[in-house]
């Protein structure tokens, strides 16, 4: 895991003890830090106590962690890092209270998950209140980094395309023989981590949650893929949510490189060009357009199928090649990358008709590119809508042969889509949904599950949806 002596003798509070919660209170206790944790769930609590307890009583010895799985079972074990001499066992660094109802007077920081709302949530003011700073893992990361063997950081942002983005620069990383490791929004915590050899390049996938939570991370290559609007329950305005993403950029230094696209929303260009000549712009170059190199474009792997997945894979291009990657070296990762589960991801092919799982498009602009991606699709919709409106997919209606509307708003959709494409089913639930569309494609045709929607209706999250298609699909005769 990633440690520091910056951290020795400092008071936390650690707010969620989920996989990232847990791994920055073992990092934290590693480093010598003092941590309140709190979770509202008793089983977190329990698997926390139990982390702790396993690792004392084995002197300085590294321990065995738990799975790379992301599970329950922490990921790394306590390393040896000399406590101060007022404990006895790591476990005395630790102890267990709601941050709400403690004194939070001489703490260094108080540690929450980017998934509390801090527009919404107490805590923002509490701490607030006791002049504590509200940070999340990936600022206790950028803290750390001074005790690290020299390295890179590329963090990449946008409403869309950041998961993909962040695993194909790691792709071509490693094709290029570049030590590297991704974290933040996607994979294992990065401070359950363990650190870079000298020369390595952390890819850090941030959400505006994220970034909010964060105020000195320097990255050398800070990407904004697009700004559309989403995540509005958590900000005043669509002005606000695009000044949150800008806010990686106006973190870095003099030289380091940002790359960010102007092309996607009118308000969107006025921001960045009111950034790009304010008094916070501090150097970094400015790329707006993607210039991906055509001959790359026409090796692209079937994974990264669709117009949204050629700008995913343009800006991975442009960040390798500032990072020193050779044309070969990316064009051979960019036809060898084999996608990530629920992002455009082939699941079977079943008597000629293709079924592709994009569970983690959550809103329309992350479902229209889908919808172009592929000229004669059997569309299913649906799910907790985030806007009334078809948005950008109605650009892509054309391509569609029929639809297939699941969940909440399945209505809504059924209402949007009648008489706009050539038939529409309400088919209410997902496994019905994939039964009338395999029994309707044709050789040639998709069957693509692309909600549009948050999953939260039916499912416990878009990853328990695609893998809900999966096994109807499966299930197929």
């Amino acid at each position: 895991m990633i440690t520091s002596p910056a951290f020795r003798g400092k008071r936390y509070a650690v707010l969620g003890l989920a996989r990232s919660g847990l791994a920055t209170v073992e990092a934290l206790v590693a480093s010598g830090a003092e941590v309140t944790a709190w979770d509202e769930k008793e089983e977190a609590r329990a698997a926390l106590k139990s982390s702790l307890s396993r690792s004392d009583g084995e002197g300085d010895r590294p321990q065995a962690g738990g799975g790379a799985d992301g599970g329950d079972c922490p990921s790394t074990a306590l390393r040896a890092v000399p406590l101060p001499t007022s404990f006895a066992r790591r476990e005395d660094l630790v102890r267990f209270a709601d941050p709400l109802t403690i004194d939070l007077a001489g703490f260094d920081g108080v540690v929450v998950s980017p998934g509390v709302p801090l527009n919404r949530h107490p805590i923002a003011a509490k701490a607030r209140a006791a002049g504590v700073p509200v940070i999340g893992d990936i600022e206790l990361f950028a803290q750390a980094r001074a005790g690290l063997p020299p390295h890179k950081v590329v963090g990449i942002t946008g409403t869309n395309g950041k998961s993909t983005t962040t695993a194909l620069v790691h792709h071509i990383l490693k094709t290029a023989g570049v030590p590297t490791t991704m974290g933040g929004n996607i994979g294992l915590p990065i401070l359950g981590q363990e650190p870079l050899p000298e020369g390595g390049v952390y890819v850090l996938e941030l959400s505006s949650y994220q970034i909010d939570l964060t105020f000195s991370l320097d990255c050398d290559v800070a990407v904004l893929l697009n700004v559309t609007p989403d995540h509005l329950d958590r900000y005043e305005s669509f002005e606000t949510y695009v000044a949150a993403k800008l806010r990686l950029f106006l973190m870095q230094t003099e030289g380091h490189y940002g790359i960010f696209n102007t092309g996607d929303e009118e308000a969107s260009r006025a921001e960045f060009a009111h950034w790009d000549n304010s008094e916070g712009y501090r150097g970094t170059s400015v790329v707006s357009s993607w210039g991906i190199l055509k001959n790359m474009l026409e090796r692209l792997s079937p994974s990264l199928q669709g117009p949204h997945n050629a700008e995913n894979a343009a800006a991975a291009t442009e960040v390798a090649r500032h990072l020193g990657v050779e044309d070969a070296q990316i064009a051979e990762a960019l036809g060898t990358y084999s996608g990530l589960p629920h992002r455009m991801e082939r699941v079977a092919e079943k008597g000629g008709v293709l079924f592709v799982n994009d569970s983690k498009a959550t809103n329309p602009d992350s479902t229209a590119p889908a919808l172009a991606a592929y000229p004669y699709i059997h569309w299913i919709v649906g799910g907790r809508a985030k806007t009334e409106t078809l948005g950008p997919c109605e650009a892509q209606l054309g391509h569609v042969r029929a639809a297939y509307t699941i969940g909440e708003s399945g209505p809504m959709f059924f209402r949007l889509l009648e008489g706009r494409v050539p038939a529409v089913a309400q088919s209410g639930t997902l496994d019905r949904a994939v039964r009338d569309a395999a029994g309707a494609a044709k050789a040639g045709e998709v069957v693509l599950l692309s909600p549009a929607c948050a999953s939260f209706d039916q499912f416990r999250d878009y990853e328990h949806r695609g893998q809900a298609f999966r096994e109807a699909v499966e299930a197929l005769a």
